[in-house]
């Protein structure tokens, strides 16, 4: 559709093409009109003084002296300020008033000397490339007894009159565009009064387009332009009062949608997002500003969710399905769908609302397992010491020996169980007094801790014959709880004893960044597998079990120390290579 112009654009430009035109016209005629008038002065004037020539060369050209012409035409020429030049009919110049005669070019091409051979004047207006200027050419026959002895041709420039005609044009551009200036004014004034009560009334319409109830403009122009502000002003009334309640209506209505924490999506029967709130939004990974008017299936990538759309807009019923979205983790939606209706009844849509369980179903899962972990954990020493106890119970065990090894078995066992909950104690007790913040952190000597928690593990270290070096420097402060950190770093030497062969060392290692210190404990053992590393830190969670449980583990000084640096504002780190060993990191604010 082709662009519209504006009323003014369209009443007063012809009036100016026309004035353009007329100017354009009257300076081209004028101009040319007067570079003829010039040019045909000025060869009048230089026919005349070719004549006036005539008489004196005439006697020098029967018989011929050219070097006697030469000197009149250079006596001439100086006097005339004219360039006369003196051609014999073979077209060889025998006198000019300013190039030598002898190193000039045959002139019997020149239009105006086959012109002159005729019998008539000849006229040319050309560059000269000997003066590099532009001249006009008169040449005149010089004749006795009907026979032509030579052509006076006569020159000058011609440059002056090109410079006063163009004088002349700028004079009358000039003057033209005052003209067109004053014209255009005095359309534009004419114009504006036509159209400026028009262009009120637009911009008073644009800004109550825009929700901006400004006062009506006073027009008073004409009786129609007024007729029409009035219908307008009517309007814009009315059309303010029903804006102002849908306004409240759907501010009320986004308020409730956006302090609701369940994402709510409203779709159309074509399957179009008509609305989405924040929840929604942050929910799907999308923003809820660029959502309206597209499909389900371009906002959302998720084929369970575009099926759970379609079963709500074809059903009847209100449909509830759980929804796994795989993106940025695996989360897990609750989704309810019912149909939207309009105030007749009619059916326009559907209503999702999602409720975000991943937390819950998360929390369900670390339940069960821990439950099941903690289970399978005592129920294994409880069933060997009730087997043990009951083998001594029916005494079937004659030899004091063997009831003494039994009896040892289940002091062994009743350690473990012991170790086993006073471990589950002291991560409740952490994550209780963390919560409560009763863990009172304080600026102490790093070095001191970690030397004493390398005296504890001297025993168990001693008897694997396994060396625990220490690097830390002596002026590394941290806000600490002494007692929870050296029970983390105790837990990660005894990890790193436990799982090293005879012989190895262990390093311990603290150094000081710009935002944080980082305690490392690397062992020389037999490494964790990658797959493992992601839980190597939970609950219970063994890489090898067997193994863990024959070294005296309880599964759990991994997770005590990933809360203890929890509690201290820190986090834990691993990194491992099988066959090569294990670094285990705390990393804790400075």
């Amino acid at each position: 559709m082709p662009k519209k112009k504006r009323l003014i654009w369209q009443l007063y430009p012809s009036y100016l093409l026309i004035t353009l035109i007329s100017l354009m016209a009257v300076t081209w005629y004028a101009s040319e009109s007067l570079r003829h008038f010039f040019l045909k002065q000025i060869a009048f004037d230089l026919e005349a003084r070719a004549h006036l020539f005539e008489g004196q060369i005439l006697e020098y050209l029967d018989p011929l002296d050219k070097n006697s012409i030469d000197l009149l035409c250079k006596k001439v020429g100086r006097c005339a300020a004219t360039r006369i030049t003196v051609i014999i009919p073979s077209g060889k110049v025998v006198g000019d008033s300013v190039k030598d005669p002898a190193k000039m070019d045959s002139h019997a091409d020149r239009t105006e000397f086959i012109n002159a051979l005729t019998g008539l004047s000849g006229t040319s207006t050309r560059y000269s490339r000997i003066l590099g200027k532009k001249l006009m050419y008169v040449a005149v026959p010089i004749k006795k007894d009907n026979h032509i002895l030579a052509v006076v041709r006569t020159s000058i420039p011609v440059d002056g009159v090109d410079a006063a005609i163009r004088s002349i044009q700028i004079r009358i551009a000039i003057a033209g565009l005052i003209i067109a200036l004053f014209d255009a004014i005095l359309s534009l004034f004419v114009s504006r009064r036509i159209t400026r009560p028009i262009e009120q009334i637009k911009r008073w319409a644009e800004s109550i387009a825009h929700g901006e109830f400004r006062l009506r403009p006073p027009v008073a122009e004409s009786e129609e332009i007024e007729g029409l502000s009035e219908a307008m002003h009517q309007m814009a009334v009315e059309l303010r009062r029903r804006i102002d309640a849908l306004m409240r209506q759907r501010n009320e209505i986004e308020a409730i949608l956006s302090s609701m924490i369940e994402g709510v999506i409203a779709i159309d029967m074509e399957e179009r997002v008509i609305s989405m709130n924040h929840a929604a939004a942050k929910t799907l990974g999308c923003n809820s500003s660029e959502t309206y008017g597209r499909s389900i299936q371009e906002v959302v990538r998720n084929t369970v969710l575009q099926q759970f759309v379609k079963k709500t807009l074809s059903s009847r019923e209100v449909v509830e399905e759980d929804i796994v979205l795989s993106y940025d983790g695996e989360r897990f939606l609750n989704g309810h769908g019912t149909l939207l209706r309009d105030a007749e009844g009619k059916q326009i849509g559907a209503l999702i609302v999602l409720n975000d369980v991943t937390r819950l179903r998360n929390l369900e899962n670390i339940r069960r397992e821990f439950v099941a972990n903690v289970s399978h954990e005592i129920k294994t020493p409880i069933t060997a010491i009730k087997g043990f106890v009951e083998t001594l119970c029916e005494g079937t065990v004659e030899d004091p020996a063997d009831s003494r090894r039994f009896l040892h078995i289940i002091g062994k066992h009743a350690e473990r169980l012991e170790a086993i909950i006073e471990d589950l104690l002291s991560l409740s007790r952490i994550d209780k007094e963390s919560e409560r913040q009763e863990i009172v952190l304080r600026d102490e000597r790093l070095k001191d801790v970690l030397e004493t928690a390398i005296q504890v593990c001297e025993v168990s270290a001693a008897a694997k014959e396994i060396r625990i070096e220490l690097s830390c420097a002596e002026d590394i402060f941290a806000k600490l709880d002494p007692p929870l950190l050296e029970h983390a770093v105790v837990n990660l030497i005894d990890n790193a004893i436990k799982y090293s062969n005879k012989g190895k060392t262990v390093w311990v290692e603290a150094i000081q960044k710009e935002e944080e210190i980082i305690i490392s404990v690397r062992d020389q053992g037999c490494g964790i597998d990658k797959r493992h590393l992601p839980r190597i830190f939970e609950r219970f969670y063994r890489v090898d079990k067997a193994r863990s449980r024959q070294l005296g583990g309880t599964g759990l000084g991994l997770a005590i120390v990933k809360h203890i640096a929890r509690a201290h504002g820190g986090r834990v780190a691993v990194e491992s290579t099988p066959g090569k060993g294990s670094t285990f990191r705390i990393h804790l604010p400075e």
